[in-house]
């Protein structure tokens, strides 16, 4: 079974993602938080898989809460943002913050379901409704507003090969194991094998971190 952890400030929320989870049968709600330092303080005891996590809410915001949740070395979990497009601007902060996925609120029980699924799967939530526009506003951001490089997520002595740049350029677009295949006409098994090659080099979470790093470089 999946453990989430739902965290928002409306109950009616909670209510409506806790059904929708567990009704799927893999998934099951550990607990709930409608704080940030509630989240904080619920990973931590609790170890959840997944967390679902708002962006405003009292006492502490969903952007502190990733960063201490993802930061704690005794809780591995991956946390996708649900938000709505008219606070998008608090997702450049959220990638940094170790974000793995986003979802709008208006989600479909479906779109919810899979992107728990994806995210405890240990990979990145790179939904083209969200992903692909916050990306694009990303690399188009001026210095003072996109975050500033790691100076150390991407190991000088660790370059990458002509195919897993390519790779990395098509992941950075937001693209699918499948559409990266197509593209440069090779299998998916291909394709899985440079994204966990390029993830590796660059000391990445996921996709979606590989994805920000890139155009943290002026890569894609």
């Amino acid at each position: 079974m999946i453990r989430v952890l739902l965290v928002d400030d409306h109950a009616v929320m909670r209510a409506g993602f806790r059904t929708i989870l567990e009704a799927s049968g893999d998934i099951t709600v550990v607990g709930e938080a409608s704080t940030g330092v509630e989240a904080v303080d619920a990973a931590s005891a609790l170890h959840p898989d997944v967390v679902c996590m708002d962006v405003q809410m009292p006492d502490m915001d969903g952007l502190e809460a990733t960063r201490r949740i993802v930061a704690d070395p005794s809780v591995d979990c991956g946390v996708i943002v649900v938000t709505t497009f008219d606070r998008d601007e608090y997702l450049f902060a959220a990638l940094e913050a170790g974000a793995s996925g986003f979802l709008l609120k208006n989600a479909g029980a479906a779109e919810l379901v899979a992107a728990v699924r994806v995210v405890a799967a240990g990979d990145g939530l790179l939904a083209p409704e969200v992903t692909r526009r916050v990306i694009e506003r990303f690399a188009s951001a001026p210095p003072d507003v996109a975050p500033a490089p790691c100076a150390d997520a991407w190991p000088e002595g660790d370059a990458l090969t002509d195919r897993e740049a390519e790779v990395l350029r098509l992941v950075a677009l937001a693209r699918s194991n499948a559409e990266i295949a197509a593209e440069l006409y090779i299998g998916e098994a291909t394709v899985k094998t440079h994204v966990s090659n390029v993830l590796q080099k660059l000391n990445a979470r996921d996709r979606v971190h590989a994805a920000v790093l890139a155009h943290q470089r002026g890569f894609a």
